[in-house]
């Protein structure tokens, strides 16, 4: 018997070698941080070693009939606040938006997402090549009627490693809007009248339906989102809104830089031009 312990003891010290020295899988994904309407988790892209920046995501799952928010919410809603405070070897993180759904009920136009939506994250380290461990808090709203406030939290380290969740990932990427010049887009802009809120014209080279939102400089602006209007050529598409929405103090006669996303289908891109 003393025998047979010594050879047993032996092949469990060598399995227990072979365990150390076998390198860990990385989790690709954060356990779900989650309510009875919604529901937050990290994931992981695939990422190479030495490649910067790393690629990760911020999922939100949504029960049917709720829905969340964009960067910019439209008419109600609040938009998604994202806190990486308390991550270790991260630089920065940098949200990326998938274009946005238009939503229209009785409280008016909103922008967002149902069912589910992946934010792509970009993320630099402080020592590249060394894991990054994420810490998220995000604070953002859910809404079926009523618009309720949210918060989830979650963990994660990346490091170099193939993930599950790349293929979703990359169509969350895929879907964030391209940015594109305003020649290249065909996009103009103009002001109509001299009215205390002016009237803004849009003209688009498009042969197809298109979506388009706008926003202004800052957060601070909360401009209307643009209706179609009529007598656009066969290849081109007339929008309007109401200079309205501005910030306490900002001249509606001045010139801003407004950012137009365009939707059509999967496709999106983004841009940046001056009103003048």
């Amino acid at each position: 018997m003393n025998g047979l312990h010594r050879l047993l003891g032996a092949a469990l010290a060598a399995c227990g070698v072979m365990l150390l020295g076998a390198p860990a899988h990385a989790a690709d994904e954060s356990p779900w941080s989650q309510d009875s309407r919604s529901g937050v988790r990290l994931l992981a892209g695939a990422n190479k070693t030495g490649e910067a920046p790393l690629r990760a995501g911020i999922e939100i799952k949504l029960q049917p009939g709720w829905k969340t928010y964009w960067r910019y919410p439209g008419d109600s809603g609040v938009p998604p606040r994202f806190d990486f405070a308390g991550s270790e070897n991260l630089k920065s993180a940098k949200v990326l938006y998938p274009a946005p759904h238009l939503f229209a009920d009785e409280s008016g136009n909103s922008l967002g997402y149902k069912d589910a939506v992946i934010f792509p994250v970009l993320i630099s380290p402080v020592l590249p090549g060394k894991p990054v461990r994420l810490r998220l808090k995000l604070d953002y709203a859910v809404c079926e009627k009523l618009c309720i406030p949210a918060e989830g939290r979650a963990e994660l380290t990346l490091q170099a490693g193939a993930s599950s969740h790349d293929a979703a990932l990359a169509a969350a990427e895929a879907r964030v809007p391209k940015p594109v010049s305003a020649a290249a887009a065909g996009l103009s802009v103009r002001r109509v009248n001299d009215a205390a809120k002016p009237l803004i014209a849009i003209d688009l080279k498009a042969d197809k339906p298109v979506e388009i939102f706008v926003e202004g400089p800052t957060p601070e602006w909360a401009l209307p989102i643009p209706t179609p209007a009529q007598g656009a050529p066969a290849d081109h598409r007339h929008f309007g809104f109401e200079l309205d929405g501005l910030p306490p103090g900002v001249d509606p006669k001045g010139h801003f830089e407004l950012t137009f996303t365009v939707v059509e289908g999967e496709r999106a891109i983004e841009v940046k031009t001056h009103l003048d």
